[in-house]
């Protein structure tokens, strides 16, 4: 099965695609999405969408994650990043695909184990789960991590289904 992972942001989304056969991971691509912060927002909304509509045309995923919204001390940054978070997942929903949500502590506890783990903790981990992988950037290491949640989060409610049916 694939997997996109999303880690939203209005200067720059990071985005991830891996492969999921039962617990082996492969990874597929990555990137990051990234915007001026001299451009109207508008435009900075739209150029991302199209941007993910295109990994999305290419990669073709089954199913896709973002990481929840945070609060961040300024109201405003909350605001923008809550927008390219909509974004984010209207351009996966459009394509039929449903959108997980989960927890910066429910991800870092699925791909590190820990879900105390810090970011460096985090993509050392991910670098390990995909040996190989050269990352784009911090963004694009989130939006792995996301895509590796979601595949271990739904690989186990796929096999507790089969076990208590």
């Amino acid at each position: 099965m694939i997997f996109l992972g999303l880690d939203p942001g209005l200067q720059s989304t990071g985005w991830g695609v891996i492969e999921a056969q039962g617990n082996r991971l492969r990874h597929v691509a990555n990137g990051q999405v990234k915007s001026g912060a001299d451009e109207a927002l508008g435009q900075r909304l739209t150029q991302l969408f199209e941007a993910l509509e295109a990994v999305i045309a290419e990669h073709r995923p089954e199913a896709a994650a973002v990481e929840e919204t945070f609060v961040n001390v300024n109201p405003r940054s909350t605001l923008k990043l809550g927008q390219a978070r909509g974004v984010a997942m209207l351009a996966a929903a459009r394509s039929g695909i449903v959108v997980g949500e989960y927890a910066p502590t429910v991800i870092k506890k699925a791909v590190v184990g820990t879900g105390q783990a810090d970011k460096g903790q985090v993509h050392a981990m991910v670098k390990r789960l995909l040996p190989g992988t050269v990352i784009a950037g911090p963004d694009a290491a989130d939006a792995l991590a996301v895509a590796i949640a979601h595949a271990h989060i739904l690989n186990t409610a796929k096999a507790y289904e089969r076990v208590h049916r």
